[in-house]
């Protein structure tokens, strides 16, 4: 199937590219996280859990770019460190901290996946339907994490806006690179 710029399959598989990177770097953040903080508390057991869904949500969008012929984005590498330094670091600064970079991404994440819904219209309803799935379990993600005691956090409206900026950076970077 050929294509010409700015038609649905270019659209529907930067969408694809940019989710399968949002739910790598998820699952690298859990990760650093998670090495800090370990499986002790409270915390750390719904971060694991969140982990889990974020894991499964990534395979779904790995399957796609492999069944699909989507090229992956080149800052993948990145991602992956990146991804880990951030968890690492927010966990560091403590459990408030670290649930304040789960509701910061997900604010992001939800809007993020609404836009697409609403640019996807009917084109591709098995995509649409797993955006619509894995959008109710980010913003499950970011009310567990508020209700965890993420606005708490050491200077958490800096924290947070840097977290969204870079969350909004990191989804345009994706979609291009």
């Amino acid at each position: 199937m050929s294509w010409k710029p700015g038609d649905a399959k270019r659209r529907i598989d930067a969408m694809i590219r940019v989710d399968q990177a949002g739910e790598y770097g998820a699952t690298r953040i859990y990760a650093g996280q998670l090495a800090v903080m370990g499986d002790r508390g409270q915390a750390a057991r719904e971060i694991a859990g969140m982990a889990h869904q974020e894991a499964r949500h990534r395979q779904f969008f790995d399957r796609m770019i492999a069944e699909r012929g989507v090229r992956p984005t080149a800052l993948q590498p990145f991602w992956n460190v990146a991804g880990f330094a951030l968890g690492a670091v927010t966990a560091a600064l403590g459990p408030e901290a670290a649930m304040a970079c789960t509701a910061a991404i997900e604010t992001e994440i939800d809007k993020h996946y609404a836009e697409q819904l609403a640019q996807l219209g009917d084109d591709d309803p098995e995509l649409a339907d797993a955006i619509r799935e894995f959008q109710a379990e980010e913003v499950e993600h970011r009310e567990t994490a508020l209700a965890a005691g993420a606005e708490r956090a050491p200077a958490y409206p800096i924290l947070s806006g840097l977290i969204r900026l870079g969350c909004r950076v990191a989804i345009e970077a994706s979609k291009r690179i």
